[in-house]
């Protein structure tokens, strides 16, 4: 696999970790010029239609979520038919490994873990995403401390697959009873993996372990955990409590929300008094009795109790399921004995019915002794004050509020010019209220979402105009070189197109740079043939511009190159100019004197340096003339073209 480039842009660097479903590399993205991480998924699921499909919706839903606690997915797709997801590349380690490095860890720093997960969480389910395979191996803790959660809906498409048994079983130390079962899933179901996550790192040990996964998949089904202060005794029991809640077997006895949870944990780190479902009906894991789950035979029922000192058994407990009843010794009240089961004996009724008419005497006494005293109205419910909240965060008028007896309903309302999450206003607005009644505030919210445009292929000033124009700002995150992309045109953004998001988010864009630069080789000194091959064999064109005369250069030979010593585009054209060797010699002027002394090939004495005087008569080939040149058509002035040793030039014919 090293060294594969999928979608001609990531490449395959050395793989950095394997699962169940898919092999995790580290690879190197050519267009953003960033490592990023590539999960390219088994051969078996790939094969699998179903799976197919589930992967492409899930994938591209999971690219859409937004939180500084989720890994980004930034791209997906197939490539010669095997399926990949491109994510952001997170340094660190797994929770599971710290775990097993350390055993349990901090219990605040697992609840602030456990807090950002919660939040991530929220993220998803409120766009309807269940995560479905929560466990510590998905959860990186980077290097400063703050974890983000991987694999978002990919879970659901691995449980596509034909088999789903081997799905759901590859990760029973952590599913819910209700995925155990094969029933369709909640929000709930994560809330209940990432009870377990805690319970491990609180503890070091998980909750539920057995010599194969269809052993623990039945525990999450059937039994009851043992309470994390029985294997840590220093454990919070704050904390404590709100782990118990997360795993109750009933998914509505659980956190309603991923939020709701990260409310309970951050008031346990910020030491405020935790809030748990149910109210004052919640059972503490310190007294609550972990009864057997479903009708149990009344001679043989044997309930667990969970206590401070252990556990210990109780007979003669009928179905008395989750929180059926407490035992003194789980309260301290008594110390922990043995119960034998007695054979039945018939007992009076007649004390019991004294008893029971004391007890009415006595209440009706009392009553009518109140009454009385309060001038003969009836009683009255307590009235406390109703703090003012308007100002204050929704969680922290909430807290308020709860702490002063009352109940709290929420009404939101858009507000662009108020933070969001700020309470407008309140009713009652203050004075004096029945303790136990309802407050409603009303609470500021952003504008509804907005679908994010496509900016992509848009020049700067386009993006900008586009983005505003749909509510949203856009800003330049950075230029890159791409070999698709023109110069000065949007690569890519973030958030994606399609997403949405509130008006006057921040859109940022790349930028491309287009081509990245190369270095021209120097071509100067070779051959014309040799330096258009060497050009080409590196991508770039060769255009001959001349072809001029050079004294150093041999002909045929490249004298000239342009660019030189720069870098260009790829692809760019280099023009070359040809030598054609040394400039040749000049032909001599033609000398006027001999020119003269060849007109009609008559007067040899021009061409005698004069000393002939025109003797013409010495040469053969002319008639004998004694006068020297006479003749007009010998040319006699061609003498005259000679040394100038006949005194004036001239014959005396020629007078």
């Amino acid at each position: 696999m090293t060294g594969k480039v999928f979608s001609g842009r990531y490449e395959i660097k050395d793989r950095i970790g394997i699962g169940g479903m898919a092999e995790v590399y580290r690879a190197q993205d050519s267009t953003l010029g960033r490592v990023v991480a590539v999960k390219v998924m088994l051969p078996q699921f790939a094969a699998d239609p179903s799976f197919t499909q589930r992967f492409r919706q899930e994938a591209a839903a999971a690219a859409n979520l937004q939180s500084p606690y989720i890994v980004n997915v930034y791209d997906w797709g197939q490539d010669d038919g095997t399926y990949y997801i491109v994510m952001e590349f997170v340094r660190g380690s797994d929770l599971k490994t710290a775990i097993q490095q350390r055993g349990a860890i901090n219990q605040r720093k697992a609840a602030e873990i456990g807090g950002q997960v919660c939040q991530a969480l929220t993220v998803a389910h409120n766009q309807d995403i269940i995560h479905r395979d929560i466990k510590p191996q998905n959860i990186m803790v980077q290097p400063d401390g703050n974890v983000k959660v991987m694999d978002f809906g990919i879970a659901r498409a691995k449980n596509s697959v034909n088999d789903k048994t081997s799905a759901v079983l590859g990760t029973a130390h952590y599913i819910s009873p209700e995925q155990a079962q094969g029933k369709d899933l909640t929000a709930a179901s994560d809330i209940y993996s990432l009870g377990i996550v805690l319970y491990e790192a609180a503890t070091g040990k998980l909750p539920f372990d057995g010599p194969d996964a269809v052993s623990v998949a039945m525990q999450q089904v059937k039994d009851e955990p043992v309470p994390p202060s029985s294997i840590n005794p220093d454990i919070d029991p704050d904390l404590e409590d709100i782990i118990m809640v997360a795993l109750a077997k009933n998914p509505a006895e659980r956190f309603a929300t991923a939020n709701d949870m990260r409310m309970a944990l951050n008031d346990y780190l910020a030491g405020r008094p935790v809030t748990l479902p149910g109210g004052a009906g919640f059972t503490s894991a310190r007294t609550q009795m972990m009864g057997a789950v479903g009708a149990v035979n009344t001679q043989a029922a044997t309930a667990v109790i969970g206590g401070i000192d252990g556990t210990q058994a109780m007979p003669g407990i009928v179905g008395a399921g989750v929180g059926g009843m407490v035992s003194p010794s789980a309260t301290g009240g008594f110390p922990p004995q043995n119960f034998h089961a007695a054979p039945p004996q018939k007992k009076s009724k007649k004390p019991v019915i004294i008893a029971l008419v004391a007890v009415l005497a006595v209440a009706l006494i009392a009553g009518i002794a109140f009454a009385l005293s309060m001038g003969g109205a009836a009683p009255t419910e307590e009235e406390v004050d109703v703090p003012s909240v308007v100002g204050q965060t929704q969680d922290e008028a909430e807290f308020a509020l709860k702490e002063a007896g009352f109940t709290v309903k929420v009404e939101p309302k858009v507000d662009e010019g108020t933070e969001e999450g700020t309470v407008l206003s309140q009713d009652p607005s203050g004075g004096k209220a029945a303790k136990g009644s309802e407050v409603k505030i009303v609470v500021a919210v952003g504008p509804e979402e907005k679908e994010v445009p496509s900016l992509a292929g848009l020049s700067e000033d386009e993006a900008k105009a586009k983005a505003k124009e749909y509510g949203f700002t856009a800003v330049l995150r950075e230029s890159s070189f791409s070999e698709d992309v023109p110069e000065g045109q949007v690569i890519s953004q973030s958030p994606s197109a399609g997403s949405m998001e509130k008006p006057g988010t921040q859109i940022e864009y790349v930028l491309s740079k287009g081509s990245e630069l190369v270095n021209v080789p120097n071509v100067i000194g070779l051959s014309e043939e040799d330096a258009i091959a060497k050009l080409q064999s590196e991508g770039f064109g060769a255009d001959v511009k001349a072809r001029e005369y050079s004294d150093t250069k041999k002909e045929g030979t490249v004298m000239k190159q342009d660019p030189l010593n720069d870098k260009v585009a790829p692809g760019s054209t280099v023009s070359i100019t040809i030598s054609k060797g040394p400039e040749p010699a000049p032909e001599p002027e033609p000398d006027p004197g001999n020119n003269g002394g060849n007109n009609n090939g008559g007067n040899n004495g021009g061409n005698n340096n004069g000393d002939n005087n025109g003797n013409g008569a010495n040469n053969p080939d002319q008639p004998e003339n004694p006068d020297g040149g006479n003749n007009p058509d010998q040319g006699g002035e061609g003498g005259q073209g000679g040394s100038g040793s006949n005194p004036g030039g001239t014959t005396p014919a020629a007078e």
